[in-house]
């Protein structure tokens, strides 16, 4: 392949090679970070359905992209309780992959790294700590990742029902869930949690089943037994290993999630065929008989019928040789009788 690449000498964006590489986040997941990343600070503070709007990103293309993005820690979502009893859906956006704990000190309004070098936090990228010198030793460092963007995911549109945090938030256009019961959420949660013994690379803490116990208490309210849901999780897993237990089974559960039961219900039977006429005395001649008709008005059976179909063509055809008709005038006495027909008129 031979490639020609021209810097851009103003008006691009800059993309982390780790998200233009990724095998896993699709290509309008990856679109819309760019877009995201590239808008001035005012107006990046929308929805992610809005910027997803913007670049004509709707229906099933955006609940996948969505999907990967809070997959794989670009996009976080958080319900929190607002005034007057209802609930609002804050969500952090950032062209790193993020942690909860970063994503969570960033709706706190602090640095994502969150932590100060006072000798030996160990934590990588972190500022280092200002002297007590005055002025202060050291050179400012660069912002380590991206920032906050608090929306509402429908702005106006709140919800005066409690949700279940889950991981994805990835639902059909126009599909309405109802909130799990208790029982439900504490079936899925030890579902969750007993797949370690079924694959060592699916072991999820309690905080992360407890956050993913909504989407497979889903599940379960669509008929799939507990011990189904642990196979559809822990079965056909990939040959390179999981990388995450959590991305990996908030993803499965989204993307296998099976239709409700009344989607999937039989189609109602054809209605019975009617019951055959009886028999009845053929019509035809010779011994008298009997036959089944296919029609109420049929009087004859099937040989007879053709017999008299027979009888009757021969008919016709001594008919014709009887009494054959006349041959049509040739087309010198068509014109001598034209001529006549003139001569007559004149």
């Amino acid at each position: 392949m031979l490639s020609h690449v021209i810097p851009p000498p103003r008006g691009y964006t800059k993309a982390p090679n780790g998200l233009i590489r990724h095998p896993r986040l699709g290509s309008d997941a990856k679109v819309l970070v760019l877009y995201i990343q590239g808008l001035p600070e005012e107006a990046r503070d929308k929805a992610l359905s809005e910027h997803a709007r913007a670049l004509r990103m709707t229906g099933r293309a955006y609940q996948k992209a969505k999907a990967d993005l809070v997959t794989y820690g670009y996009v976080h979502e958080k319900r929190e309780s607002a005034a007057g009893g209802r609930w609002r859906t804050v969500q952090v956006f950032s062209n790193e992959p993020l942690t909860d704990d970063q994503a969570a000190r960033l709706r706190a309004g602090v640095p994502a790294d969150g932590y100060e070098n006072t000798g030996g936090s160990g934590v990588p990228g972190a500022s280092p700590a200002p002297s007590a010198h005055f002025p202060t030793v050291g050179e400012p460092t660069g912002r380590i990742v991206g920032g906050q963007l608090p929306a509402d995911e429908e702005q106006g549109e709140n919800s005066s029902h409690p949700p279940t945090e889950a991981a994805g938030g990835a639902e059909e256009p126009g599909e309405e869930r109802e909130a799990p019961t208790p029982e439900e959420l504490d079936l899925a949660e030890r579902v969750l949690l007993s797949l370690r013994h079924q694959a060592r690379q699916l072991f999820l803490g309690v905080r992360e089943a407890r956050k993913l116990a909504g989407l497979a208490a889903e599940w379960l309210r669509r008929g799939v037994s507990a011990g189904d849901l642990r196979l559809a999780l822990s079965s056909a897993l990939p040959a390179e290993g999981v990388r995450t237990a959590f991305g990996f089974l908030a993803h499965r559960l989204v993307e296998k999630l099976p239709p409700r039961p009344e989607e999937t219900a039989e189609p109602t039977p054809p209605p019975p065929s009617p019951l055959p006429l009886p028999q009845i005395a053929c019509d035809g001649p010779g011994e008298e008989h009997l036959f089944r008709p296919h029609a109420s008005w049929v009087t004859t059976c099937g040989p007879c019928h053709r017999e008299q179909q027979r009888a009757y063509a021969a008919e016709l055809l001594a008919r014709a040789e009887a009494d054959p008709a006349p041959a049509p005038p040739s087309w010198r006495e068509r014109v001598a009788a034209e001529a006549r027909a003139d001569g007559a008129s004149g």
